[in-house]
């Protein structure tokens, strides 16, 4: 069938055309002949059952086309719908002829107007094309006049009696006009009426292994399956996925294991190295154009590890050419395992030049503070500015205040490696024992003498005896026997055995007079802690306390470089930075502590020794409800510090758990909505459902503290019970309290264990 001209101005058809085509008559001929033989309105019907034949065909000005009120479809064409003919049309024209009928008045008088009984949606899409002012509103449009048959039924006809091209032979066919046409994405979705976006996502279709298309032709695949498959185009490894996948086949089981070996865009090695950076150096990115894959897939992860660890190295090397450390060595994981002595900055004093500028720094800060807070106005950008850079400046002339001491950094070193927000993290100030130097006098000996195996030897190697040549303490002769001293010397120390004996007795003095002072007791529990804390191999207490830090990070892997880990880091240094060098003056420096900063360093030191992780082979419920008690005391809120995340939470728990999270956070419409997805994809969506509503899984609420819980008993009554809406029996583990035992009397008794009595 003859399709219209894109630009025919023409209403009248030419003398070639009609020779061409003898079914084709001018609009006049037309109008008059279907005049003279329509039947009147209300004999259609029963003309219709028969008569045959599709009517005449004719070209009809698109302004003299109606909407026929007879039209099988109600539902109008979407928006997309039209702009996609209206694309298609613009291409190649219309494919397929429109059927109508005329219209007539009251009187049975055809108006010069027709309905349109099939093919509304390609007029609608000229009319858009006219609005556009890509056509005229009078270009002829080919139609067919059907007055045979009933204009419902055939509109009905046309919408059911039909098959769409499968899908795989539509990916098929989009592949071969790229291929073989060599059209681009642009293209094919200019002449398609489609986006770019969906012609790039029909073509990675038609990339995907044949072998498994036809699996999806005969049924053995979802479509949702086979777009999980074209996240890659290597067809053998799409086929090794295929043939190893079990009764799971889940599209988001078959993408992971698609992408196992990949590393996804926005993991911190891909931030760190950058897509240009990773693309210079040869990489390539996996995209997959069915889901919201954060910028794809990195496909080189050995490629991608070698330029995050020589962009480290170049750190490294900048690090130790300016600072001047022995050694500085690059990981990718930061090797929490060192074992290595550290030393940090200690306080100095500022040059005179540094001070003066601090100085001028603070007084110009200070003015323009005075001058702009009574102004109920923005800041210029000026003056932000001029604010943000004497606020760097002063910050940086602060941290003057702290260096290493050279003789440090001759011996020590520092580690380069990548932390978790996708940036360099380095971390200086380690010592190897090999490059230990011994201080005079530690170790009870003078000044370049060392004990090797209880002698004493000197800095030339040689055995250095004891003024009486044979050591000290209660010596025997060969048989024995004790040899008496007649008179002795008053600077020899006295026997081990009477040593003992004393400092027994002095010893059983401390403990009772520490046990009356508690400020001095303070002091002395700190000092211990901080001893073993910020020092190594110093036995400098007197106090047998023994903190021990676990290792959280062979717990939970990457804890060590989150956020929160960040924040205590920081802090621990601040203190060690605080530390007098040797450990011989650490208690006159604690001593030397206000209330508050002594407070703050003894807080800090037990902090360490924290340890609620819970072992699956472990049973210990009444540490588990002391933690649960320690944090209701502190008031802990872990939505300060923990977000649920699909890495994090929600896409290690099952769908119940994920829909439970989204029902208590969001409400039942919310989780009614997410409910049919896929595992992956509803952990992706509540992901995006939490963020902001502050929810906690049950492991990380805390009970209210009982100050709190008075103050907010309406709270309480709604069902607030406790930080982030914990149930008190839940956090607790138990509704009786392991702790105590109930007395005769009715009042609780603490439970001592036989060690405790």
């Amino acid at each position: 069938m003859a399709r219209t001209a894109k630009k025919t101005k023409a209403v009248t058809i030419t003398s070639a055309e009609v020779a061409a085509d003898e079914n084709v008559l001018s609009i006049g001929e037309a109008k008059a002949d279907a005049a003279a033989a329509l039947p009147a309105p209300e004999s259609i019907a029963a003309e219709t059952a028969t008569t045959t034949g599709s009517g005449v065909e004719m070209l009809i000005p698109l302004d003299r086309l109606k909407r026929s009120p007879r039209n099988a479809r109600k539902t109008p064409h979407s928006n997309e719908t039209i702009e996609t003919y209206a694309a298609s049309i613009a291409a190649k024209g219309i494919l397929q002829n429109l059927v109508v009928e005329p219209e007539h008045d009251a009187d049975g008088q055809a108006t010069g107007f027709y309905f349109v009984t099939i093919g509304e949606g390609r007029r609608l899409a000229q009319v858009l094309r006219a609005k556009r002012k890509e056509i005229d509103p009078t270009e002829p449009i080919r139609c067919v006049i059907d007055t045979a048959n009933d204009p419902f039924e055939i509109s009905l006809d046309e919408n059911v009696t039909r098959s769409d091209l499968l899908p795989a032979d539509q990916f098929e066919a989009f592949r071969e006009l790229a291929e073989q046409r060599g059209w681009g994405a642009e293209e094919i979705a200019a002449r398609f009426g489609v986006s770019a976006h969906v012609v790039k996502q029909r073509l990675r279709l038609g990339a995907v292994s044949p072998k498994l298309i036809q699996v999806y032709r005969d049924g053995g695949l979802t479509l949702e399956q086979l777009m999980a498959f074209a996240v890659t185009d290597d067809h053998g490894r799409q086929e090794q996925v295929y043939d190893g996948l079990g009764y799971n086949r889940e599209a988001y089981i078959i993408r992971r294991e698609l992408t196992r070996f990949h590393v996804p865009a926005n993991d911190r090695k891909a931030i760190f190295v950058g897509a240009e950076a990773y693309i210079d150096a040869g990489g390539t990115i996996l995209r997959d154009l069915f889901t919201e894959d954060r910028g794809g897939y990195f496909e080189e992860a050995a490629l991608l590890d070698q330029l995050v660890l020589e962009k480290l190295q170049r750190t490294a090397s900048e690090i130790q050419e300016t600072e001047g450390w022995r050694w500085v060595e690059t990981f990718i994981d930061y090797p929490h395992a060192h074992g290595l002595r550290r030393v940090y900055p200690q306080p100095v004093e500022l040059s005179e030049g540094d001070l003066a500028a601090r100085n001028a720094a603070q007084e110009e800060f200070d003015a323009l503070t005075a001058e702009w807070e009574s102004r109920d106005e923005d800041l210029p950008p000026d003056v932000d500015q001029r604010f943000a850079e004497l606020e760097a400046e002063i910050e940086r002339l602060d941290g003057l205040r702290h260096a290493y001491d050279p003789e440090e950094i001759a011996i020590a070193g520092a580690f380069v490696s990548l932390a978790y927000d996708g940036t360099a993290r380095i971390e200086r100030g380690f010592i190897r024992p090999e490059d230990e130097k011994p201080k005079p006098g530690e170790d009870g000996t003078e000044g370049g003498e060392t004990v090797i195996d209880g002698v004493r030897v000197n800095a030339d190697g040689e055995v250095i005896e004891d003024a009486e040549g044979q050591g000290y303490g209660e010596s025997c002769d060969s048989g024995g026997q004790a040899q008496e001293e007649e008179e002795g010397d008053a600077r020899q120390p006295v026997s081990d055995l009477l040593t003992r004996d004393l400092t027994a007795h002095r010893t059983l003095g401390l403990r009772l007079a520490l046990g009356e002072q508690p400020e001095i007791a303070l002091i002395a529990v700190t000092h211990a802690l901080a001893a073993q804390t910020f020092y190594r191999g110093g036995e400098a207490h007197v106090l047998e306390i023994r903190p021990a830090s676990a290792y959280l990070a062979s717990h939970a892997d990457g804890i060590e470089d989150t956020a929160p880990a960040k924040l205590l880091s920081d802090r621990h240094a601040g203190w060690a930075g605080d530390m007098p060098q040797n450990i011989a003056e650490l208690w006159g420096f604690i001593a030397s502590l206000d209330q508050v900063s002594l407070m703050a360093l003894f807080a800090h030191c037990a902090s360490l020794t924290v340890n609620v992780v819970k072992q699956p082979w472990e049973n210990k419920p009444q540490a588990q409800t002391t933690g649960n008690r320690l944090a209701t005391a502190l008031a802990l809120d872990m939505r300060q510090h923990w977000t649920p995340t699909v890495r994090s939470y929600l896409g290690r728990v099952t769908k119940a758990h994920i829909l439970a999270a989204v029902r208590e956070a969001v409400g039942d419409e919310a989780a009614e909505r997410i409910a049919s997805m896929k595992k992956l994809q509803m952990a992706e969506a509540a992901e995006q459902l939490l963020a902001g509503t502050e929810w906690l899984p049950p492991l990380l609420r805390s009970e209210r503290p009982a100050l709190l819980a008075s103050e907010g008993a309406d709270a309480d009554a709604s069902g607030s019970t406790a930080i982030g809406e914990a149930d008190p029996r839940q956090a607790e583990g138990s509704d009786e309290d392991p702790d105590h035992e109930h007395a005769e009397d009715g009042r609780d008794q603490p439970v001592f264990s036989e060690a405790a009595e």
